[in-house]
């Protein structure tokens, strides 16, 4: 509407007496008051109500107008046919904004959200059967094994996003993935974000991902490799996301600073049995990055989750403290990852837990736990250019040396990938990794994966 009224205005304002010229740029301007009163008629349809349009009266007063300005009516009418066009121009501008205001009442369309989907398949082999896969030190917990042999859908999704309206912002996103020929949709994120806060801050209500560490804020299509690091798939069970409240706030500066705090229920691992009336868990963060020179960019947090568990997936009940500090840097020809650049990328975990631990096998068997644990990894991405890049990546992590999930062996893994875009909606990765998970048993995995991102989705983060 803005852009409509800004053409009426220039057009009133080129036939007034101040810039009128000669007989034939009057034809010219007459030319497109017919345009405007057509476009006037289409307005009154869109709307369904009058709109008021101030009439062009050409003029036949002789002034001076001055070169710059005539060239200004010359390109808008050279000829009553050029005119036309500019009008049809104008009317196109005008039409679309219109639509939408008027569709309020007559068009519900105009409100859909955006939808995209992404496709996330993969084959895989491994040396080492998954279901005998056992790894020291750490139960398996959510999804943290290794993805099952053969062809696999994977984790797909399914995303809706809006603004709701001038204070408020919503996404919803459903996950699809198949187990054991079972099917299973659940909801991965389901919240609102507020978009009019002052001073920087930001608070967001229902179901998300922690902005705790690095990856965890991250949905996987977007990750580097096939899979979660070590550290992620042992402390978190792959990702921690869960129903709270977040508040956020991002300072006024050029350097990036980024400070927050989350309450959640508490019902995902490592928590479970969402106690303290429902706000078992809590965290806080804080981040910082910013540029160095046109090429180089980098990003550093440190992050603590802090939860109540009572039975979790590993039989854990009591308090569990988790630090994870993380460090980004990428550099780029002329800052443009896309087109090539190296990006690394390392995060070091320390998990704290003191309560009971109860058997497996036997819940009536309970033993005491005042253990520490650690888990780290480091990755390399080398992106050759838009199609093609290279990554390599180490994880690690330190078992407890007492209590019941004590090890003297010290799982790790090693990995490897080669991935092809034809765009950026689609990929093919190949990835292969030697994982030592126990002292008496290694698995040589290589993988396939494709994944393809229809319909509109947002921009990635850094």
């Amino acid at each position: 509407m803005r852009k409509s009224l800004l053409g009426l205005f220039i057009l009133s304002v080129l036939a007034s007496p101040a810039y009128a010229t000669d007989p034939a740029t009057d034809r010219r301007i007459e030319a497109l008051e017919a345009q405007v009163k057509a476009l006037q008629a289409q307005l009154q349809e869109l709307k369904g109500q009058p709109v008021a349009v101030t009439p062009v009266q050409p003029t036949t007063t002789p002034t001076t107008t001055p070169t710059s300005q005539q060239e200004e009516i010359d390109a808008l009418a050279a000829t009553p046919e050029a005119a036309g066009d500019t009008a049809s121009d104008v009317t196109a501008t005008v039409a679309a904004p219109v639509a939408a205001v008027a569709s309020s009442g007559s068009n519900a369309n105009a409100f859909n959200p955006a939808i995209s989907i992404i496709l996330n398949g993969s084959y895989s082999h491994h040396s080492l059967d998954p279901d005998d896969y056992v790894r020291a030190g750490f139960p398996l917990v959510g999804e943290g094994g290794p993805s099952a042999d053969g062809f696999s859908l994977g984790e797909s999704e399914i995303s809706f996003a809006a603004n709701i309206d001038d204070k408020f912002y919503g996404q919803l996103t459903a996950s699809i993935e198949s187990e054991d020929g079972e099917d299973d949709i659940g909801i991965e994120e389901g919240y609102i974000d507020t978009t009019a806060l002052p001073a920087g801050f930001n608070l967001r209500l229902g179901r998300f991902f922690s902005n705790i560490g690095y990856l965890n804020s991250h949905h996987a299509h977007t990750d580097s490799f096939f899979d979660r690091p070590l550290p992620y798939q042992a402390f978190l069970g792959n990702q921690y996301g869960d129903d709270g409240v977040q508040l956020r706030w991002v300072a006024p500066t050029s350097l990036l600073v980024e400070l927050g705090g989350e309450v959640f229920r508490g019902q995902s691992y490592p928590s479970a049995g969402a106690d303290n009336g429902g706000l078992g868990t809590s965290t806080l963060f804080a981040h910082v990055g910013g540029d160095v020179g046109t090429e180089n960019s980098w990003l550093a947090g440190v992050s603590m989750l802090k939860t109540e568990a009572n039975g979790a997936e590993d039989g854990f009940s009591g308090d569990v403290n988790l630090y994870i500090a993380d460090a980004t840097w990428k550099w780029a020809p002329q800052g443009n990852f896309k087109d090539g650049g190296i990006t690394l990328r390392s995060e070091y975990f320390l998990n704290q837990n003191d309560g009971e631990v109860a058997d497996a096998d036997d819940p009536t068997i309970i033993t005491p736990w005042d253990g520490q644990r650690r888990g780290a990894y480091f990755e390399a991405v080398y992106r050759f250019n838009r199609t093609w890049d290279l990554g390599y990546r180490y994880d690690k992590l330190w078992a407890d040396d007492k209590g019941p999930f004590a090890s003297d062996f010290d799982p790790y893994r090693h990995s490897a990938e080669l991935t092809w875009r034809h765009s950026e909606f689609s990929l093919f990765r190949l990835q292969v990794s030697h994982d030592r998970p126990n002292p008496d048993d290694s698995d040589n995995a290589v993988t396939v994966q494709y994944q393809a991102s229809m319909g509109a989705h947002g921009a990635h983060k850094f």
